[in-house]
């Protein structure tokens, strides 16, 4: 029993998944009793569709991979920082940075030749990422300026300076938007068109999704397989005793931030490199996928291979919630019982800690009760 219940609940087991399913669970029945308050007679059906239409034609399912794409990336940003110990809130400027960057080399490169296009602009926008998350690490560093403040001033600094540069270098008037990208800079259906469609109808989804699994598959293999993955690791759980163990602690923190704004910067450009229309707006308003990424880690349990998974859940409910505007039911409900889950999901930690104590109750329960008996 002992052994069960530490392969369930261990926080750096594999298996350690019941924790954010009990979140899921508690975030969908809640989700489940907005809906019967607000209309009583539509909630059952409602609730079905949110469940069942990502899956309900292989197009809906390309619609979710495409979805999940940018909050995937998001998630392994801050998953990744979380596993070094650092708390990186500033996935929003990173990501708007790194789409940023993709545009304008999208717009200004058209004479790159073939795949090299997409590949520089995917490229200068990683650059661009890691640079915005480099500076938090380097305050954090050297200065021990908490990175939560640091990178919540650089998330709006970010914002306000793309916003600038869309105007002086990308700008279409017309739309208030950036200009698009050429086609020479669109990332590569890489077969998935054929894929994901019914008859003339073909998703959204691209070569992205593929590329942001490959990443946190890289990232997990960095975290868990190597030596300088362990040092991160160390640093984070104890700075100080990983800098007596003569890990080079201020190295280790600045690279982490660097590893976690360059995901965060690719996010950025499988969105505005995919293909589907999608334009920087010129707007005071932080990216969204910066923040999704958030909850998408903690239910993750901010292992990389784990926020695949999630991205791709979060990612269903929003397509499932599309379809619910058949029964009457505004679009943005979903986004309300979204919240509710990513609510729920921020307790997953909580539930692993309370469940990971009940061996050690049960185990002492049961010496104390042979305690007992040899005694008498």
């Amino acid at each position: 029993m002992d052994k069960l219940l530490k392969r369930m609940f261990a926080p750096n087991e594999k298996s350690g998944f019941l924790p954010s399913l009990i979140a899921i669970a508690i975030g969908l029945v809640a989700g489940f009793i907005f809906l019967l308050i607000s209309r009583p007679g539509q909630a059952v059906g409602a609730f079905l569709t949110i469940l069942t239409s990502g899956f309900g034609d292989i197009r809906a399912v390309g619609e979710v991979l495409y979805h999940a794409t940018p909050i995937l990336m998001t998630g392994l940003s801050f998953s990744f920082a979380n596993k070094t110990g650092l708390f990186n809130i500033g996935a929003a400027g990173q990501f708007i940075c790194g789409a940023y960057a993709a545009v304008l080399v999208g717009v200004k490169c058209s004479f790159l030749p073939g795949h090299l296009h997409w590949i520089t602009a995917l490229a200068a926008a990683m650059l661009a990422g890691a640079l915005w998350g480099a500076i938090p690490g380097f305050l954090k560093a050297f200065y021990n300026v908490n990175e939560v403040i640091s990178c919540i001033m650089m998330n709006y600094i970010g914002m306000y300076l793309v916003n600038y540069l869309i105007v002086q270098t990308v700008f279409d008037s017309r739309y208030n938007q950036s200009m698009r990208v050429e086609a020479s800079a669109v990332i590569p259906r890489m077969g998935l068109d054929q894929i994901f469609r019914v008859g003339p109808r073909i998703s959204s989804v691209n070569g992205g999704i593929i590329i942001a699994i490959v990443i946190a598959v890289l990232l997990y293999i960095l975290l868990e397989k190597t030596s300088f993955g362990y040092e991160l690791k160390a640093c984070g759980l104890n700075r100080d005793a990983a800098k007596y163990a003569g890990v080079n602690e201020k190295r280790s923190i600045v690279v982490s931030m660097i590893i976690a704004g360059a995901a965060a910067g690719i996010g950025g450009a499988l969105v505005y490199l995919a293909g589907a229309g999608n334009r920087i707006d010129v707007v005071d308003v932080l990216a969204a996928e910066g923040f999704n990424g958030i909850p998408v880690a903690l239910l993750a349990m901010s292992n990389p291979l784990g926020v695949i998974f999630s991205a791709i859940f979060v990612a269903y409910l929003n397509v499932g919630g599309f379809f619910m505007q058949r029964f009457d039911f505004a679009p943005q409900i979903i986004e309300i019982i979204v919240a509710i889950i990513i609510y729920f999901s921020a307790f997953a930690l909580v539930f692993r800690n309370l469940l990971r104590s009940m061996p050690n109750k049960f185990r002492k329960k049961k010496e104390n009760q042979t305690e007992g008996g040899g005694g008498q």
